[in-house]
């Protein structure tokens, strides 16, 4: 496990059909790379877990991690960070709608000097219209406040160093504010253009309503933070025999 080149964390409730073939579609990409992919199971009721077990006599290198109730994406994706055994992590959706295809450039970019965090931006988004009018209209307002410079923060498809993403500060739905609060420790942020493809399975765990409503309490409380630290410091120690 020590040389492991990197971890893929997929979040997962109630994916029971698309798992499999992202499983499948994330080792083809990755063929002949050290890696291991960790699956963490959101409180699934549908069966996630027997698929896991199946998919695990076939693949050596997947990790089944379980929430024995649904804590949410965020929470997800966290516990995947804090069991990942490799320095670079990357994050995709277990619905099937993130191109594993993707993941190779993402992991590229955040390897760059000064980069804490590389993230997919949907150039094609595969939501009914009312979706797309409402996730416009909320990364209009995140962008405007939070001056992240990143149009679209929803998409799982997601690259950092696990040590970065660790000293985050932790709340629920934190990863669609994940360029802000990278930027907040003074690091860099890049962006890839990705397609988002059409779910073929199971069904959206996000509403409208819902979304927007939590996305505005949660966007006041990071500018709150984001005002609260106006300088990253710079840090080196001091040896005794160093020069004044």
């Amino acid at each position: 496990m020590s040389e492991l080149q990197f971890s893929i964390v997929i979040p997962a409730k109630d994916e029971v059909e698309s798992l499999a073939d992202v499983v499948d579609e994330i080792t083809t990409v990755l063929a002949g790379r050290a890696f291991e992919i960790i699956v963490v199971d959101d409180g699934s009721t549908d069966g996630t877990a027997a698929v896991l077990r199946d998919l695990r006599k076939r693949y050596p290198n997947l990790r089944h991690l379980s929430h024995h109730q649904s804590c949410g994406k965020s929470a997800a994706v966290l516990s995947g960070v804090r069991a990942a055994k490799a320095a670079a992590v990357c994050t995709l959706d277990g619905d099937g709608q993130n191109d594993p295809r993707y993941l190779p450039e993402l992991l590229a970019l955040a390897s760059e000097p000064g980069v804490g965090l590389a993230a997919g931006q949907r150039v094609k988004h595969a939501h009914s219209f009312a979706k797309q009018i409402g996730s416009r209209l909320a990364n209009g307002l995140r962008r405007a406040l939070l001056k992240d410079d990143t149009r679209d923060t929803a998409c799982g498809l997601k690259a950092f160093p696990r040590d970065v993403y660790l000293r985050l500060p932790y709340f629920d739905t934190m990863h669609r504010f994940l360029p802000a609060l990278v930027m907040r420790e003074g690091l860099g942020v890049r962006h890839l253009d990705v397609v988002d493809r059409v779910r073929l399975r199971g069904q959206s765990k996000y509403g409208i309503v819902d979304r927007t409503l939590t996305g505005i309490l949660d966007l006041v409380g990071v500018s709150w933070l984001m005002a609260r630290r106006r300088t990253v410091p710079s840090v080196s120690e001091i040896s005794s025999d160093s020069p004044l």
